[in-house]
């Protein structure tokens, strides 16, 4: 009777697969997701690619949910559920994006490549979020609807150059 041989790797799952196509995005951009790369990169064949996606268009969906669970839902929830003052629960949400900023090597290159359909939905999606917590918590410290709107898109606008110096120029970014 023959042995059956059986493989020490693990089973990938499609988050495995959309979490690689986000690290070639922070590497390379929307052009670098690519199946025959990111099975590569995986130590896998493109039948595995298969198994979890139907194309290429499919994956950078998976993609991207993740990226706006990560850096829009997460930290929407956490910040709704602070049990911490209006005051407090706003200085912690730019605290926490400030520092996501930094670190979020995705986020800027699907800025640079918003007019891919599927980027720009999900750009959409993650600025109508974020824009509207900020309208919320300024709008919990009392500023009527029209003034929260305006400060929230400042506020905003400021966090996405805040983003962008932080990638571009961080030398000269960071304070000495």
């Amino acid at each position: 009777m023959a042995e059956r041989k059986t493989s020490s790797r693990r089973r990938l799952t499609p988050d495995d697969w959309a979490d690689a196509a986000l690290a070639a995005i922070a590497d390379g951009g929307l052009a670098a997701v690519a199946v025959e790369p990111l099975a590569a990169r995986l130590g896998t064949t493109k039948g595995s690619f298969y198994w979890h996606f139907s194309n290429r268009e499919a994956l950078l969906e998976a993609a991207l949910a993740r990226w706006e669970a990560r850096t829009t839902t997460a930290v929407i929830d956490e910040i709704v559920n602070a049990t911490d003052d209006p005051a407090s629960q706003l200085r912690r949400l730019i605290i926490r994006v400030s520092r996501m900023a930094e670190v979020d090597r995705v986020g800027p290159a699907l800025l640079a490549t918003a007019a891919h359909p599927a980027v720009a939905r999900a750009v959409e999606r993650v600025t109508r979020a974020r824009v509207g917590l900020i309208v919320t918590a300024l709008a919990q410290l009392g500023f009527a609807p029209s003034e929260a709107q305006s400060r929230a898109l400042l506020a905003y606008s400021a966090y996405l150059g805040h983003t962008q110096l932080a990638h571009s120029a961080p030398a000269s970014y960071r304070p000495q």
